[in-house]
């Protein structure tokens, strides 16, 4: 015991310290992709449903790789890929419902939506975890 924690309670907060880390990179790419479909375009509700998925899918591939590296590896990559997708609508509709709703009601995230991509991420990112870490990337998704 280190600090009053033991050895799970550290590996936790290190998954979601990591888990962060992922979240920053994802938050980079989603506001990536939306500036660039905003630029080319697309307008800010249906580029950023494509900015989400392109965002997940990098978000999904870095859990894999490095925040939950040292848990099995029993269900294929497509195979958590999707129950990461389908699982992380719960997240998905926190993050988006509260983009929406600041693009729509404040003027400042309206000029400036990556505002809220960013408030949509951390409404979003604790369901997020939760969920992946139990039946994508834990004892459940075996």
């Amino acid at each position: 015991m280190r600090f009053g924690l033991n050895d799970a309670q550290w590996r936790l907060l290190g998954e979601m310290f990591r888990f962060g880390l992922v979240g920053v990179a994802g938050f980079v790419v989603d506001a990536g992709v939306l500036q660039g479909l905003l630029a080319l375009g697309a307008g800010p509700y249906e580029g950023r449903l494509v900015s989400y998925v392109a965002a997940a899918s990098a978000t999904f591939l870095l859990n894999r790789a490095f925040t939950f590296r040292d848990r099995p590896k029993s269900a294929t990559p497509m195979r958590q890929w999707v129950l990461f997708l389908a699982l992380n609508l719960v997240g998905f509709a926190c993050n988006y419902g509260t983009y929406a709703a600041l693009v729509a009601w404040v003027p400042l995230v309206a000029a400036w939506p990556v505002l809220g991509v960013a408030a949509g991420s951390l409404a979003g990112m604790v369901g997020n975890f939760l969920l992946s870490r139990r039946f994508v990337f834990g004892a459940t998704a075996r």
